[in-house]
């Protein structure tokens, strides 16, 4: 059998880490250390147990309605099927001169059930103070387009798929929340994937009463691609 190759999207999250200035960053404390756990477990054996703490917007994390919406469905409220082999179809915009992302742009995207992976390069300053200004983002009439197709996921490699420059409004996300359809955040690598062919897997843990969460986002091509 041959394998897929597989295409690691996400950010690795780390203690300290920033995402989106102005959010906490992660702390990362022992439970338990190797050491003293020597005193718990025959002699020759040991564990590290680990305490994190961090807001769900933290690396490439997934929104959920319920992050937009109190009647939407929380983490633990999504189907798998669609966050899981979702066929994806990746718009490479990464040499636009606009930071917007318009419905022009994306005719002729957007597979009922699919992923719709907007790639605009912005990953290159993830960690940086550049990342959260001048960051692409999706248009509110691409964002209408979008959800007029009937895709399941729409995610983009920035620091927002709204203008956070532009006030508090957020449009892309009140639409493609308002239909159902999840967003992911701060995806990188896209540059690596063609415009169709691969498939695209962004699942969070199903978390009751919670919107948003990291998520270990990948793409799957076939291993001749």
């Amino acid at each position: 059998m041959t394998r897929a190759r597989i295409v690691d999207l996400s950010h690795p999250i780390r203690a300290g880490l920033v995402t989106y200035p102005g959010l906490p960053a992660p702390t990362i404390t022992p439970h338990l250390t190797r050491e003293a756990s020597h005193a718990v477990y025959a002699p020759g054996t040991e564990f590290a147990m680990d305490v994190i703490s961090m807001i769900g917007n933290t690396g490439t994390y997934l929104d959920s309605p319920y992050h937009r919406y109190a009647d939407g469905p929380d983490l633990a409220g999504l189907d798998l099927a669609t966050l899981v082999g979702l066929p994806a179809e990746v718009l490479h915009v990464d040499d636009s001169p606009g930071r917007g992302i318009t419905a022009d742009a994306l005719r002729g995207f957007g597979a009922p059930g699919g992923a719709v992976l907007l790639h605009t390069g912005w990953d290159a300053h993830f960690g940086s103070p550049s990342y959260a200004q001048g960051a692409p983002y999706l248009s509110e009439e691409g964002a209408r387009l979008l959800a007029d197709t009937g895709v399941a996921l729409v995610g983009i490699d920035s620091l927002n798929i709204d203008d956070t420059e532009s006030g508090g409004s957020r449009p892309a996300h009140s639409i493609l929340l308002a239909a159902g359809i999840h967003v992911v955040e701060h995806l990188t690598h896209l540059g690596e994937l063609p415009a169709r062919g691969a498939l695209f897997t962004a699942a969070p843990p199903a978390i009751e009463g919670f919107g948003t969460f990291p998520v270990r986002a990948f793409a799957e091509l076939p291993a001749d691609a």
